[in-house]
């Protein structure tokens, strides 16, 4: 099990680089979790860049994978907000998650399970990574 984080979906929408191993790494996990407000990161960040064969491209992903939409609860929310306290914007850290990030790292937190993304931001915090690049 993983959690994924807007970055990889949008890799993967943008058809970057590493679209086809985060293709893979997603179709191999037994199931993937994303936070609620990830996911409408995502959707969002699509919609206004891409065109809306790659937004169902991705809805399509999410539907046919062992995708999960996870409701934020107070738990996560706290996780959330003391991330953002230790690794957000503002924070003084170089990690500087911005608020999607947060609940993605959250929701890797509460679970235990890596997060699968994009980039060097959360390579930076303490959550257990299973990304590719």
């Amino acid at each position: 099990m993983i959690a994924v984080d807007t970055s990889a979906l949008v890799a993967i929408a943008f058809d970057e680089p590493e679209r086809d191993a985060f293709i893979t790494r997603i179709l191999a996990a037994r199931r993937c979790l994303i936070s609620a407000a990830t996911w409408g990161e995502t959707r969002i960040v699509i919609r206004s860049r891409c065109s809306e064969q790659a937004n169902y491209y991705i809805e399509e992903l999410l539907r046919s994978s062992s995708f999960e939409i996870v409701a934020v609860n107070a738990a996560v929310a706290d996780v959330a907000a003391r991330a953002h306290a230790s690794f957000g914007n503002g924070s003084g850290h170089p990690a500087q998650l911005n608020f999607a990030d947060v609940f993605s790292y959250a929701l890797a937190k509460t679970r235990n399970v890596p997060l699968l993304f994009k980039g060097n931001d959360f390579s930076l915090t303490d959550v257990q990574s299973c990304s590719v690049s």
